[in-house]
């Protein structure tokens, strides 16, 4: 399938009349595994992809980013969305060359957000957050394919938990032109209905949070039309592997291999 056909491919799952869950992959062995197992499209995560340098997140530049989503383009036929952070820059420019930059390594969506990186001001002022979205929206449409761009609010994750707020900038960034609008850490199905009930745009709801993760089935009833997993798969990875090297150390004991995925089973999942 051709950049072209993957992006309206995943275009037309914002459109269609259910729910959908986009799995977050972290290297080309997690998206072969979770092609397989039949989700409809995957996302990086920062943390995740910060997680497997060996770092926090955040703490990963634009070209590190950009290599580590190829990696996973390349490795299934799925639409590949990325989680662009703010863009590598404060700019709106920065935001615009980030997108032009993912489009040319086969991506067919990427967010950018809110968040400055800045601990004195940990969210951009409104105006020139709403700027910022309509650089990448502007730099989403130059490419040629019907890019999926999504814009974010982190206030839930920032320090500022304040719904008002929140859907005030989910507001400008739709009329940025944003494809899909976000807002991480929402605490509760309330806000989340509220929030779906305040824009026209496919809403993405980030599960992944121990108490704030709710079924598919509630979030769609709440109005979400995608559902992204953010680092819980490779939480639940590096819990397994926590888990299994801890049983070895401290008790000389390999039970876990007993639950582990048999190497032919494995090598099935990276066949395809």
């Amino acid at each position: 399938m051709t950049q072209s056909e993957k992006a309206q491919v995943f275009r037309a799952l914002h459109e269609a009349p259910e729910a959908f869950v986009i799995a977050n992959a972290w290297d080309a062995g997690s998206a072969k595994l979770l092609t397989a197992l039949g989700f409809k499209a995957l996302a990086t995560s920062s943390g995740a992809q910060a997680g497997i340098l060996g770092r926090v997140d955040g703490k990963v530049n634009r070209e590190e980013a950009l290599a580590h989503a190829k990696a996973i383009v390349e490795a299934t036929e799925l639409p590949v969305s990325a989680d662009l952070e703010k863009g590598f820059g404060d700019e709106p420019d920065d935001a615009a060359h980030t997108i032009r930059m993912a489009g040319a390594i086969g991506l067919v969506g990427g967010s950018i957000e809110d968040a400055s990186g800045d601990p004195s001001q940990p969210l951009y002022d409104l105006l020139h957050a709403a700027e910022r979205i309509a650089a990448a929206v502007q730099a989403a449409r130059s490419l040629g394919i019907p890019f999926v761009l999504t814009a974010r609010t982190e206030n839930y994750l920032r320090g500022n938990p304040n719904l008002e707020d929140t859907i005030r900038r989910l507001v400008a960034f739709e009329a940025a032109g944003a494809d899909v609008l976000m807002a991480p850490g929402l605490p509760d199905l309330d806000a989340v209905r509220a929030v779906c009930a305040a824009v026209t745009k496919p809403v993405n709801f980030m599960a992944g949070i121990k108490g704030k993760s709710f079924t598919v089935a509630e979030l769609a009833a709440a109005g979400v039309k995608r559902i992204s997993l953010a680092t819980s798969l490779y939480r639940a990875a590096m819990t397994g592997l926590h888990a299994a090297a801890k049983e070895v150390r401290e008790h000389g004991t390999f039970g876990y291999i007993d639950t582990s995925l048999a190497t032919p089973d494995m090598n099935a999942f990276l066949r395809g």
